[in-house]
């Protein structure tokens, strides 16, 4: 394996991850470690995807980070409303 297949290998281990704790009810989609899961997983997904050239996983994993970037930036800004 090359460490991109290593890079690939870690970003889906932790999307996968987040999904598994999911069903088991360990963590619900609204937990930051489950978004950060996800985050982290797509980035490293999309990452692999790029320096592969597989432009469809590029496309699927980099939607995947952008939504749970989304959903970062949601809980960010909701915290900062409590706040003030």
């Amino acid at each position: 394996m090359t460490p991109t297949d290593y890079l690939g290998f870690a970003g889906v281990s932790l999307i996968l991850l987040a999904y598994f704790f999911n069903l088991r009810k360990w963590l619900d989609t609204d937990d930051l470690t489950y978004v950060l899961l996800n985050f982290t997983g797509a980035f490293l997904a999309c990452l692999a995807s790029v320096l592969m050239e597989y432009l469809p996983f590029v496309l699927l994993e980099g939607v995947w980070f952008l939504v749970s970037a989304a959903a970062l930036w949601r809980r960010w800004t909701n915290r900062n409303k409590r706040i003030a």
